[in-house]
């Protein structure tokens, strides 16, 4: 029975190490751990604080909240590891008394200081194999500091452009493009479409690597994605019913890529299955958004 603790928090340790590999490494996963913390915070705090409020922050809170947990999760099971063998195994500093270091709280102060790589050497292991174990968590820890690090940097810049695309499609309905669209004569407006047919496409790639995204609403209805959505659909339906070749194929090609955005948008967050139109709603509703949805009427653009 000595060795249970520990090796139910070297399992401890092992479940959040392959959390943090699918969520920062997987090229189209997702840990278990840190979806339910994410999904958890976001319903949360849409419950709490209404669609405009606290789900502004449930993005920030959601990351800063799975850090802790992959951080509480290694210092508990570095604790559960080194707890049934102190203070036997260990060596203590002049003053400290053994027999009184035994308990659960010094073991989590052992494992606390390892990970965070302070290493106080007032208590070190001496068992041969405790002395692999220590350095092993500190380097876990110093790996946990990284990833988080790292994280955070791959995030933002896919938020930029998610809301860059917003902003962009935004500015184009404040500029009547739709109208200039059904009489287009030009091939740059073939070009324009193609363009946005990529930045949707950059957009799925986004969420598929790095699925937290979806938790962040922007405060600007203006760089929110799913209030702009319906525009870029707008333009795709005007252009696949020009006379130009060049700019059906191009419609057809933005129709394309948001078809798959939204199937992975369906699937991978709402749980739903519909046309695009009807995943574009409920993407919109999720965030908050569904009043900017009534502009998307028969004559695309109209702002009331």
């Amino acid at each position: 029975m000595t060795f249970l603790p520990s090796v139910l928090g070297g399992a401890l340790v092992a479940l959040i190490l392959r959390d943090i590999f699918h969520t920062l490494f997987h090229p189209a996963g997702q840990g278990g751990l840190s979806r339910l913390i994410l999904v958890g915070t976001w319903r949360t705090a849409r419950r709490l604080g209404g669609p405009r409020r606290l789900a502004e922050l449930a993005g920030p809170l959601g990351l800063v909240a799975v850090i802790a947990a992959w951080f509480g999760g290694v210092v508990l099971g570095g604790a559960l590891v080194y707890w049934p063998h102190m203070p036997d195994a260990f060596s203590y500093a002049a003053g400290l008394h053994p027999a009184a270091r035994d308990d659960f709280l010094d073991a989590v102060y052992l494992s606390l200081t390892t990970t965070t790589t302070l290493g106080f050497g007032d208590i070190v292991p001496t068992a041969g194999w405790l002395r692999a174990a220590a350095p092993l968590q500190a380097m876990i820890g110093f790996t946990l500091l990284t990833a988080a690090v790292s994280w955070v940097l791959q995030v933002y810049p896919a938020l930029n452009r998610r809301r860059t695309l917003a902003t962009r499609l935004t500015a184009l309905e404040r500029s009547g493009v739709h109208a200039a669209l059904r009489d287009a004569d030009s091939p740059v407006a073939a070009l324009l479409l193609q363009e946005l047919a990529g930045r949707v496409a950059q957009a799925r790639v986004d969420l598929t690597q790095y699925a937290e995204t979806y938790y962040f609403r922007a405060e600007d209805p203006r760089s929110s994605l799913p209030a702009a959505l319906p525009y870029a659909l707008d333009l795709a339906d005007i252009g696949e019913r020009s006379q130009r070749g060049d700019l059906r194929w191009a419609a057809a090609t933005l129709a394309c890529a948001l078809a798959d955005l939204t199937e992975l948008v369906g699937r991978q967050f709402l749980g739903i299955e519909g046309s695009v139109e009807e995943v574009l709603a409920a993407y919109a509703a999720d965030h908050g958004e569904s009043a900017l949805l009534e502009r998307h009427s028969d004559e695309p653009g109209d702002v009331g």
